[in-house]
């Protein structure tokens, strides 16, 4: 009963369901759904399609997270990044509008939730970690802008051309700002300004809702759409119909690559949502593989009902935690107001301006923009503010997909130079006491003129063991009275093969300089590696010691002969 609980994680929150927590749920999803049905719209424009394809993401992909996902707060639906990348995919694979198009997207929402199943199936949730926090954020950023000056098209009511480069939509809107309407630009500008008014007076608000209500009032009471104001028109009544994905088209080698982009980046700003509202909620645990089989079967079956990709967002979430939300009932509460909007309001959506979903969106991404995070990696950290840095460059000017595999490949790159080049410290005692200390960092250590005792502060493996030898090397060419050196081996967590030929190599080159080579405080992987590879008989048992205090003393003593010889005993673990 309990793996059915973990593969069916419904089952788990409803068994134990409490009645106090109903009305929270009710008031969370009516909320939730308030806010989803503009912002569903507004997101399906972002992706190329029509506003209904929102509504119909917004549905059954909200039911079956409900069913299969852990967080309990997180709302599934579509999202404002995501809706780019499937833009900028298939607007290469068919013209927009097309029925070519909205079929590319609905088959990229059935793959990407194939990918999310097979990792989540695979337990190869591990692979998201790729994705550092500052290549997420320099790609979020650039995403942002690129997302926001899109709508510069219904702001200004001009036919500005789309782009996925940043350059070419502020070349675009250039070229069009003598062409601006003014009734378009004002209600853009004013839907703006409500909704950041909103958002001050009380977040919990549906200011969405309400520019939109009063949008769709100005327009329909004033007849601004024969002055030239874009709306909506006829959204199709009814839900979405079960119908197969078209798989005719083909082209896979091509959808795939951006399916598999779009499934790692939506897990993880779903995840982090969800361990985000986890930390404050405390009442239940968010599993990563779970999720993405939650996500993946979502974004699966959704397909079979005509929704694009989706996610969970952040603000829906948000709103859905501090609405009350206690359980994925208020998800399901959602859906089923978006579908009764889909049954009977549609109507009421047809005098609905362009410019007041441009605005929703243009609030929603303004936040997607991380400034202080930027600032941050400035101040504390260059190295991760130039992968953060040319992540957003790249995304802004090359594009999406290239922006965010040009962060993968920096951060890999960042990790392999760190590797290489670890952390070696230059040990001293402290007078009156056992410990010993970085020479740099502390003052008054007591050191010894023919003694070098370094802290390795890294596995030794292939990358970094010439970077070693060649630092140990430099230091005796640079003082030629060491007579010893002392590696205290604590933080060495792993010895390949290469790095043990590399200190056999190491130990020569010592030798022939007439200086011992001790290590000591060697934890047992490390100890089984070095008598399979025969290095503990080439270094010499009465070169191994338990502690530093240890090989300190006997190098002071110069006996040498171990005070303590470390246990070489491979079936020690520590």
């Amino acid at each position: 009963m309990n793996r059915l609980k973990n593969s069916l994680p419904i089952l788990q929150w409803i068994s134990s369901y409490k009645q106090e927590n109903l009305r929270g749920d009710l008031f969370a999803g009516v909320t939730v759904g308030v806010m989803l049905i503009p912002q569903g719209m507004a997101y399906a424009l972002i992706a190329g399609l029509p506003p209904v394809y929102g509504l119909y993401a917004s549905i059954v992909p909200q039911l079956v997270y409900a069913i299969l996902g852990t967080s309990r707060q997180l709302s599934v639906a579509p999202v404002a990044m995501d809706s780019l990348l499937v833009a900028t995919g298939v607007s290469l694979l068919a013209t927009e509008g097309s029925d070519a198009y909205i079929t590319f997207a609905i088959l990229l929402a059935f793959f990407m939730g194939a990918f999310q199943l097979m990792l989540g199936l695979f337990r190869l949730g591990f692979i998201t970690n790729l994705l550092s926090k500052p290549v997420i954020s320099g790609f979020t950023s650039a995403a942002a802008l690129i997302i926001g000056f899109n709508q510069l098209k219904y702001i200004l009511g001009t036919e500005i051309e789309k782009s996925n480069r940043f350059y070419e939509v502020m070349i675009n809107a250039f070229e069009q700002v003598d062409q601006t309407h003014l009734i378009t630009l004002l209600i853009g500008i004013g839907g703006i300004v409500l909704l950041k008014a909103f958002k001050h007076i009380n977040k919990n608000l549906p200011g969405a809702l309400f520019i939109v209500v009063i949008g769709i009032l100005a327009t329909a009471t004033f007849q601004l759409d024969d002055r030239g104001l874009s709306i909506v028109q006829e959204i199709p009544e009814g839900l979405p119909v079960f119908r197969m994905p078209d798989f005719s088209l083909g082209r896979f080698t091509e959808v795939l690559p951006l399916a598999f982009t779009i499934s790692v980046i939506a897990f993880m700003e779903a995840y982090s949502v969800a361990k985000a509202i986890e930390s404050k909620k405390k009442d239940h645990k968010v599993i990563s593989n779970q999720e993405l089989i939650g996500l993946g079967a979502a974004n699966v079956v959704g397909s079979f009902f005509q929704a694009y990709p989706v996610t969970g967002g952040f603000s829906r979430s948000a709103v859905n935690y501090q609405a009350g939300a206690n359980t994925p009932l208020s998800s399901i509460v959602s859906a089923v107001l978006v579908g009764l909007t889909l049954l009977f309001l549609t109507p009421l959506f047809y005098y609905l301006p362009h410019a007041i979903l441009a605005s929703i969106i243009m609030v929603a991404v303004s936040g997607l923009f991380d400034l202080s995070y930027m600032k941050l990696l400035w101040r504390n950290n260059r190295k991760e503010f130039l992968v953060l840095l040319l992540t957003f460059l790249t995304t802004l000017n090359v594009g999406m997909v290239t922006g965010i595999v040009t962060g993968i490949v920096l951060s890999i790159l960042l990790f392999l130079y760190r590797a290489a080049y670890p952390h070696i410290a230059r040990l001293g005692q402290i007078k009156g006491h056992h410990e010993f200390r970085n020479i740099t960092r502390f003052d008054d250590l007591e050191t010894w003129p023919e003694l070098a005792i370094l802290r390795i502060d890294a596995p030794l493996s292939f990358i970094n063991i010439q970077g070693i030898r060649e630092y140990i090397l430099n230091l005796l060419n640079a003082d030629q009275t060491i007579k010893e050196i002392i590696i205290d081996c604590g933080p060495v967590s792993h010895l390949d093969a290469t790095a043990s030929d590399g200190l056999h190599d190491l130990l020569n080159e010592l030798n022939q300089k007439g200086v011992r080579l001790v290590l000591c405080d060697i934890i047992g992987p490390v100890r089984d590696t070095m008598k399979q590879t025969g290095l503990t008989k080439i270094i010499g048992k009465k070169n191994l010691f338990l502690s530093l205090t240890d090989a300190v003393e006997n190098a002071l003593t110069n006996t040498k002969e171990p005070h303590k010889k470390v246990t070489l005993q491979t079936n020690v673990k520590t």
